[in-house]
């Protein structure tokens, strides 16, 4: 117990520096970018995800996130229906001191373009699921270039998980770096709103050795409270482990850390939109997201 509370104290000490060091206008300019009608819903193969890629590539190379054998972009290739898709995950990566690995992910593409609409708005834009969890990336992406990490960490925007986590699924298939070098998967998936001001972290049951880098960042909460949860068999339907990209990395019995927020009533629906965030949530949440991964960054 002793050493789990001087830990926990140690990792406040670290996570105090970076309350402000998210770029709160890049925050929300990613966010609306993203969800904007331009991108037509971003769906897996189509010219809307292409669209969607070019802006994070820019991104990428704003940010001077470093590129495995000169590239960021990989396609894979599932069957849907009697067709095959091309679905493509982008990725980098920040050399740490460690050549062991920590995976920051999210994906980027949504539900497409509704039909038989005709007159009406006919575009799922994603903003909460999963614009936000992209933006909180391409931040994180930010703070790091400034701030050396421990561990190598690889970024990955994935695609294809509305169809079922094909994306993450090809990544933990054909990794850039061997899999035994993942310490930790940390997937965001829908951050940027909740009327109770609840942002849920989902994988400490099953990983309990992560808990003192949970309670470390939950210590510094503001108005949004960082909670625990959504991890245990007896949640059923709200168990989360399996519900997003992170579950590709559980199988493999790699650690992960899930963030998000409980459903609301425009999740997959053609309101996500920009209009419905809470920037004040969404930039405490990234601040939540950034201190969890320093912490583990310190102390796995």
């Amino acid at each position: 117990m002793k050493t789990t509370i001087l830990c926990c104290l140690l990792l406040t000490g670290v996570l105090a520096k970076a309350q402000t060091n998210i770029d709160s206008v890049q925050l929300i300019k990613d966010i609306r970018t993203l969800s904007a009608d331009k991108f037509e819903g971003r769906r897996t193969g189509t010219k809307g995800s292409r669209m969607a890629q070019f802006y994070l590539l820019d991104r990428f190379k704003q940010s001077g996130l470093q590129a495995f054998n000169k590239t960021y972009e990989y396609p894979f290739y599932y069957q849907e229906a009697d067709k095959q898709v091309m679905g493509t995950n982008l990725y980098g990566y920040i050399s740490g001191k460690s050549a062991s690995v920590i995976v920051i992910s999210a994906h980027y593409d949504h539900l497409g373009i509704k039909k038989d609409q005709a007159g009406k708005d006919s575009i799922y834009n994603g903003a909460d699921d999963n614009a936000s969890g992209v933006g909180s990336l391409l931040a994180l992406i930010g703070y790091f270039k400034k701030h050396t990490p421990e561990h190598t960490l690889i970024f990955v925007a994935f695609d294809g998980e509305e169809e079922g986590l094909k994306g993450a699924a090809a990544f933990v298939k054909t990794p850039p770096v061997p899999v035994n070098r993942f310490l930790l998967n940390v997937n965001l998936d829908m951050v940027s709103r909740n009327d109770k001001n609840e942002l849920y972290v989902c994988g400490v049951t099953p990983y309990p050795a992560l808990k003192p880098f949970v309670d470390a960042a939950a210590a510094k909460s503001g108005t949004v409270k960082l909670i625990a949860g959504h991890d245990h068999k007896e949640d059923g339907s709200n168990n989360w482990i399996s519900q997003s990209d992170q579950y590709e990395f559980h199988k493999l019995k790699i650690p992960f850390l899930y963030f998000g927020v409980e459903d609301h009533p425009d999740y997959h629906k053609l309101s996500d939109e920009f209009e419905h965030i809470q920037p004040s949530f969404y930039y405490q949440a990234t601040n939540h997201i950034l201190n969890v991964v320093l912490a583990a960054d310190k102390g796995l």
